[in-house]
C-alpha cells in the first residue's frame, strides 16, 4: 500500500461527481483503506502520518478537508473512517495501483519488490480508458503480484480467509496468499527462497514468531518474525 504522496490532480472524482480529487486526497483515501484492509484495525492519524511520511498536523488538516468533501468521518482523537464515497475512491485507486503492478511484473519484467514506486507514479497519470484496456489485456486478474485482491470494474472484491504465518500452529500445511509489500525484507526473503504466491508448505516449528517451513528435498526454510508477520496464509485442505 502507499508509502509516498504525490502532487497534482487526477481525473477520478471523490464521490462519483464531476469535481476532481487531488492526488494527495487519493493517496490519503488509499492509505486509510490499506491500513485496515486485512485486519480491520482502527486507523489513527498517527498511523497515516507514519505511512505517508508526513507530520501529524498535516494529516489532521487533510483529514478535515476530506471530511468536508464527504470522504471520511472525522472526530478529534477518534479513529479515521472512510465514508462510502471515500471507500469507493480508495478502491478505485487500489484497482489502478494493483493492475499497474501486475502489468509491470508480467509484461515488463519487474520484480515484485520494484513495482510499488513505479505504480504509485503511474496510477495518477493514466486515464480510466487505459485502466480498463489494461485490465482486459491482463485477462482481468483478481490478485496482484503480492497476492492483494484487485477490485473489479464495479469495485467489488473478495478476500480469502487468512492468518499471519507467525500465528499458524506447528504441523499445519499452509498456502501462501499474500505478502506485505511494505516489508522489503519479506519480499526479498521469499524471492531468495523461491516461495511464490500459491506455494503450499508445512510449518515444522513456530517459536516466538520465528517460523521454520519444510522446504522439501531435505532442507528447511527459516523465516524470522518480521518476515513471518508480513506473510498471510490460508490453511491448505
Amino acid at each position: 500500500m502507499p508509502r509516498t504522496s504525490a502532487q497534482g490532480r487526477s481525473t477520478l472524482p471523490p464521490s462519483g461527481g464531476t469535481e476532481r480529487a487531488t492526488t494527495s486526497v487519493e493517496d490519503y483515501a488509499k492509505t486509510i483503506y490499506g491500513l485496515s484492509e486485512w485486519e480491520g484495525a482502527d486507523v489513527t492519524a498517527s498511523a497515516v502520518a507514519k505511512n505517508l511520511g508526513v507530520s501529524n498536523p498535516s494529516v489532521t488538516l487533510m483529514i478535515r478537508k476530506m471530511d468536508e468533501l464527504g470522504l471520511v468521518e472525522y472526530q478529534p482523537y477518534a479513529p479515521v473512517r472512510l465514508t462510502e464515497a471515500g471507500r469507493r475512491l480508495a478502491l478505485a485507486m487500489v484497482r489502478r495501483h494493483r493492475l499497474i503492478e501486475t502489468w509491470l511484473v508480467r509484461e515488463l519484467g519487474y520484480g515484485w519488490d520494484e513495482v510499488h514506486d513505479e505504480a504509485e507514479r503511474l496510477e495518477h497519470a493514466v486515464s480510466e480508458t487505459f485502466i480498463e484496456r489494461l485490465d482486459a489485456k491482463l485477462s482481468h486478474p483478481t490478485t496482484d503480484p503480492h497476492g492483494d485482491p484487485i477490485p473489479a470494474a464495479d469495485l467489488s472484491l473478495q478476500y480469502p480467509e487468512t492468518t499471519l504465518l507467525c500465528r499458524v500452529p506447528e504441523e499445519s500445511t499452509v498456502r501462501v496468499e499474500q505478502v506485505d509489500d511494505s516489508v522489503p525484507e519479506a519480499l526479498h526473503a521469499l524471492a531468495e527462497r523461491r516461495i511464490a504466491i500459491g506455494a503450499e508448505m508445512r510449518v515444522i516449528s513456530s517459536s516466538s514468531g520465528d517460523v521454520v517451513l519444510d522446504g522439501g528435498e531435505d532442507h528447511n526454510v527459516d523465516l524470522n518474525h518480521q518476515v513471518a508477520h508480513a506473510v498471510r496464509v490460508s490453511l491448505a485442505a
